[in-house]
């Protein structure tokens, strides 16, 4: 099975740290926000994925040369210019002609972070598909739906709209679509992949209309890790067992100096926490260097901090 991974964003909300390292090749425990995303999708059952690019590819390249991650086998769409979400699609699938293809595939955006078991989303697609599904949709459920926008279903899954932050006691529903997706390769036909596109604003109403857009409602864990208090909160899930995975929260190869304190906090490979430093509920990058005496609280420290320095609340991106 394939799978097409939007990774092609600036990351303009988690800057410094994305001025030089692409979003979904942040840290998310001890890999990337990337590498995770991959290890569910393999357990889904895909073999194949395409990397949907835009901005800055060659991180990604440089980063998997073999052009496997997770066993995945990768393979890479480089836009000219922005194609937004549905062209982005639309220009990755037929890449590696999905457009050919009798099977549907997955599509996930790069900076989600979940549970959900791909596996039963394609599933609901396959029941879907004898009521002429074109695709489903991921649901979550949120606190507050006049934050989001919201989508609206009939008991059997059908949607049936899009209501954009909808004042209280406008809808009933609270559950937004979660960024990943089962599309039939006829979907394409609406997304010619030559031109900007919104998936959200214009092809997803349009399948609406033809009452071939189904969804899937679960409460999986899910974040979307593109905002600095989301993205420190879903590395600090991975190592508190808040997820179905649990990853180290210290690399076997950081170095802690024997005075220092560490609490709640990732701390990556090579990194090294310097005598009388203390780090709290806090991300160290790999390489990183907290200096003797310094502080860093709540903070994503990707680059050095200096000694008796104190950071709080803060992103710190690589030198």
């Amino acid at each position: 099975m394939f799978a097409v991974v939007l990774v092609g964003g600036f990351g303009t909300r988690l800057r410094p740290l994305t001025n030089a390292v692409p979003k979904p090749l942040l840290p998310l425990g001890q890999r990337t926000i990337l590498e995770w995303m991959m290890v569910h999708l393999a357990r889904g059952g895909v073999t194949d994925a395409v990397l949907a690019l835009g901005f800055k590819p060659e991180p990604f390249l440089a980063a998997f040369p073999d052009r496997t991650c997770a066993g995945v086998r990768l393979h890479f769409a480089i836009e000219d210019s922005p194609l937004d979400t549905a062209g982005a699609i639309g220009f990755a699938a037929r890449s590696v002609a999905l457009h050919e293809r009798n099977e549907p595939f997955i599509v996930a955006n790069g900076d989600i972070v979940t549970d959900l078991r791909i596996a039963n989303l394609v599933a609901a697609h396959q029941r879907n598909r004898t009521a002429g599904a074109l695709a489903t949709i991921h649901l979550t459920p949120v606190t507050d739906p006049s934050q989001y926008g919201v989508v609206e279903t009939t008991p059997d899954g059908l949607v049936t709209g899009f209501v954009e932050k909808p004042a209280p006691g406008t809808t009933a529903s609270r559950h937004v679509n979660a960024g990943t997706y089962v599309l039939e390769p006829a979907s394409l036909a609406a997304m010619p992949g030559d031109g900007p596109l919104s998936i959200e604003r214009a092809t997803f109403p349009h399948f609406v209309q033809q009452r071939a857009l189904f969804a899937l409602q679960t409460n999986d864990y899910w974040l979307d890790a593109g905002r600095p208090e989301s993205y420190l909160r879903a590395n600090l899930d991975l190592i508190s067992g808040a997820r179905i995975d649990r990853d180290d929260a210290v690399h076997a190869s950081a170095v802690l100096a024997p005075e220092c304190e560490v609490r709640d906090s990732v701390v990556g490979a090579g990194a090294h926490i310097g005598n009388g430093a203390r780090v709290v509920d806090s991300v160290i990058g790999p390489r990183a260097v907290i200096g003797d005496g310094a502080v860093v609280e709540r903070s994503v420290a990707l680059g050095d901090v200096a000694a008796s320095h104190v950071v709080r609340d803060t992103l710190i991106a690589p030198a």
